[in-house]
């Protein structure tokens, strides 16, 4: 019997537990987390999900996985959609080039009228898009039930353990932004650096509609979203900060209540509920790493800010090429030996 030992429970690693559980075969999985079930990244995520990336490799995880999601549906998904807009000449081009390859790769982004969304200010927008099977989910919801469904189809689950404590004939590395240290262990790099990134909860703000989509100003990257009876906000920041220190920069915090209150007027003067920091896993090249990387060790990590959206493709991926020896999904742009050849594929969407 093979013993496979996932670990971190956060979206992927519960996900890949998930998929594993799905599958017949002589096989034992644990899922070990340092912490409990998604405290670490996954529990700190913006929570949306999308198709609008730039790279094919990265649309074809995306289109797979909204479909899950969508068979998940409320309360841990809406599907409300994500509406980029663009302000600027350069912004309608760049938003021009990016629809031109998404759409080439099937993804249903549709020019829109931005007035549909109530309360939006749009009179400086010269265009948007919006792709409806996008959408809102709940990070921390949709994580505990694939942690259930996988325990309840046999998969363990241990908590607050490290998972070097644990004997195994595999050992998958998912750890997010701790994946380096796991790895090191067993004399492994892995190129991967912690990039802090905060949010933002307000309080109620009224009036915001159920079906508000995740709005992303395509120019500054600001995007906020609905969750509750308040809107969530998120921001690339202008000067990134390397480091696990996830501390909250308060400055930024009243940029952004200044950019919600241009950008979505019902929201001027609204307080602030949490705010909170985190960290992505960063690679080079803004994409996972994804493959063997060490005799029976297995790395999907590296996601960049897009491990939860991405997550239910992944867990079916790496479940497959685990158990049979290689996927029906496309994984080799994703191997580390990437970094050695040079051959990077830049994501530069990254929010």
């Amino acid at each position: 019997m093979a013993r496979i030992v996932v670990a971190g429970a956060g979206a992927i690693g519960a996900s890949i537990a998930y998929h594993l559980s799905l599958a017949e075969g002589d096989h034992r999985v644990t899922l070990c987390e340092r912490n409990g079930v998604a405290s670490g990244g996954t529990g700190r995520a913006m929570g949306g999900v999308r198709q609008q990336f730039l790279t094919a490799p990265e649309v074809r995880l995306a289109r797979a996985s909204v479909r899950f999601f969508a068979e998940l549906g409320p309360p841990l998904f809406d599907q409300v959609g994500y509406l980029f807009l663009a302000t600027t000449p350069e912004g309608v081009e760049e938003l021009e080039t990016r629809v031109q390859v998404q759409l080439e790769l099937g993804v249903p982004v549709e020019d829109v009228d931005p007035g549909f969304a109530a309360g939006l200010h749009t009179e400086d927008v010269l265009k948007a898009v919006i792709c409806r099977e996008d959408g809102v989910a709940d990070p921390v919801g949709v994580t505990k039930h694939l942690v259930r469904e996988a325990r309840s189809r046999g998969i363990e689950l241990r908590e607050y353990m490290d998972a070097r404590e644990l004997d195994a004939d595999v050992l998958v590395i998912a750890c997010g932004a701790g994946s380096p240290a796991l790895a090191s262990h067993y004399e492994v790099e892995l190129p991967i650096r912690p990039l802090v990134r905060q949010l933002v909860d307000t309080r109620t703000v009224e009036g915001v509609p159920e079906d508000l989509p995740m709005i992303v100003e395509a120019e500054t990257g600001f995007h906020f979203r609905r969750v509750g009876r308040g809107l969530r906000l998120a921001m690339s920041e202008p000067a990134l900060r390397w480091g696990e220190k996830a501390e909250v920069d308060e400055t930024l915090v009243a940029d952004w209540l200044e950019r919600l209150a241009r950008r979505y007027p019902p929201a001027a003067g609204v307080r602030v509920l949490r705010s909170w920091a985190g960290l992505y896993d960063m690679t080079p090249d803004a994409h996972p790493i994804i493959g063997w990387v060490g005799e029976g060790l297995y790395a999907a990590c590296g996601f960049s800010g897009h491990g939860f959206m991405q997550a239910p493709a992944v867990g079916a991926a790496v479940a497959e090429e685990l158990l049979a020896g290689e996927s029906t999904s496309d994984l080799s742009p994703y191997r580390l030996d990437r970094f050695a050849a040079n051959a990077v594929f830049p994501e530069t969407l990254v929010l």
